[in-house]
């Protein structure tokens, strides 16, 4: 079997930073088979002692009696694991019980929406969504809404006017980063470079590949052909597809992977080629880790996953009190590559 993984960085929310502390709570969680919900990413718990916005000011401690349900794109990479983290963090730091769960991969439309109607079900104070496909969620969505139940869109974000505010890295602004690397990557060589996008559908899937596209297609030297992006949301996948790729392009210089499996096929199929490629990713993980150190995958844009899962379930509480949130509160995201991944603001972000 394949080895997966997923990677993130922080950017500040306000003028917040993470810290070091491993988080390891636990509250009522569903989760793949693949995974172990008690399990600790090895990320970072968010600061909390900086200067809070004016929206965080309303999310004032509750009774311990009510519930916040996050419902996540999947539990097959870490990095929905440091995102429950920092959920739980906010959740005992403000007096709420924090329920998560995501279908077993992000392939998974039906699960994942008879999970959300779950979620309803329950009687939850507020929900947390991460959205596979807004248009399948979109009538449970409208039920939620017309009870009163607040919902935050978090990571992928939710295709709707009905979230009060979206928790997300600037995917595009991100993808973007990563292709301005790749064409510093490859001055000077001339050929195509190959694309996996871990999905068609969710918010995210589309403005990773998207923002990767136009920025390279607008900045790139005529020498460079960037290839049709094929879909590909898990790791064997990846692999196979990133190799299929390889074999049909003789002239291909350089790679893209817009999640974490995508990158690690990527590494994985590159590596079953014996071609040397420039690679650049997205997130994190030990498959990415290992491959940037020994040189073999140029870098990544990283995540700040435990801040997402933090910053959900406070706003969630702050709605719940009444404040006006701003439409997007940004996560944040930073390039690493050999050069800085043992610094301490970007080792302290990444997981394996």
């Amino acid at each position: 079997m394949r080895p997966i993984g997923r990677i993130f960085a922080a950017a500040a929310v306000g003028s917040m930073a993470l810290g070091l502390a491993a988080c390891t709570t636990s509250t009522d969680s569903s989760a793949s088979s693949d995974s172990k919900p008690s399990e600790s990413s090895g990320s970072a718990k968010v600061d909390t002692s900086g200067d809070m916005q004016d929206w965080e000011k309303a999310a004032v401690k509750g009774d311990g009696t009510k519930t916040i349900y996050l419902v996540s794109k999947g539990f097959q990479h870490r990095f929905w694991q440091a995102v429950k983290e920092g959920a739980e963090q906010a959740g005992d730091e403000l007096g709420y019980k924090v329920n998560f769960v995501g279908p077993q991969d992000e392939t998974k439309v039906t699960e994942q929406t008879d999970q959300l109607k779950s979620a309803l079900d329950s009687g939850p104070a507020a929900i947390g969504f991460a959205a596979l496909d807004s248009k399948a969620a979109a009538d449970l969505l409208s039920e939620i809404d017309g009870k009163g139940i607040p919902v935050v869109a978090f990571d992928s974000g939710v295709e709707s006017d009905i979230p009060v505010t979206t928790v997300q890295t600037d995917n595009k602004a991100a993808a973007a980063e990563a292709a301005k690397h790749m064409i510093e990557l490859l001055k000077g060589k001339k050929g195509s470079v190959g694309m996996v996008c871990h999905d068609s559908t969710s918010t995210t899937g589309k403005q990773r590949c998207e923002g990767f596209k136009e920025y390279f297609k607008a900045n790139a030297p005529a020498d460079l052909k960037l290839l049709d992006e094929q879909i590909a949301g898990e790791v064997t996948k990846a692999a196979d597809t990133s190799l299929s790729i390889i074999q049909a392009n003789s002239d291909i210089v350089g790679m893209y992977g817009s999640n974490e499996a995508a990158a690690s096929g990527i590494v994985q199929g590159v590596a079953e080629s014996g071609k040397e490629l420039s690679v650049v990713g997205f997130d994190s993980g030990k498959t990415q880790i290992d491959a940037i150190k020994a040189g073999t995958e140029a870098g990544a844009v990283t995540q700040s996953p435990v801040k997402i899962g933090y910053y959900t379930v406070k706003a969630a509480v702050a709605a719940l009190n009444g404040a006006e949130l701003p439409e997007v509160i940004d996560s944040g995201f930073a390039w690493y590559d050999k050069t800085n991944i043992d610094n301490a603001d970007i080792k302290a972000n990444l997981y394996e």
